[in-house]
């Protein structure tokens, strides 16, 4: 699989095109016609993970409440104390 960077122009592209969906349904709807039904479970558990450790949740609760490995859990955990910030972002406006 080819590695994507974020100055490729197709990152920004997708960004751009994210940006542009103003309601669920076309969000979801633009998902379903981008991503498989797989990737969208990995991304929305991923979500759901980086919320739950967000919250202060034991990886034995995370593990049980989504299904996702530890090394998952570790992983976002990672990115959330040191990754670009998006996690957090998302979490933070997503939680008001």
């Amino acid at each position: 699989m080819t590695k994507v960077h974020n100055d490729d122009g197709y990152v920004t592209q997708l960004c751009e095109a994210l940006l542009k969906l103003k309601t669920i349904d076309e969000s979801r709807n633009f998902i379903v016609d981008l991503c498989t039904a797989t990737e969208i479970q990995v991304l929305a558990q991923r979500l759901e993970v980086a919320k739950l450790l967000y919250e202060s949740h034991t990886y034995d609760e995370i593990e049980s409440a989504t299904g996702a490995s530890t090394a998952t859990i570790s992983r976002i955990k990672r990115f959330l104390k040191h990754g670009n910030n998006g996690y957090r972002t998302v979490l933070e406006r997503i939680k008001k």
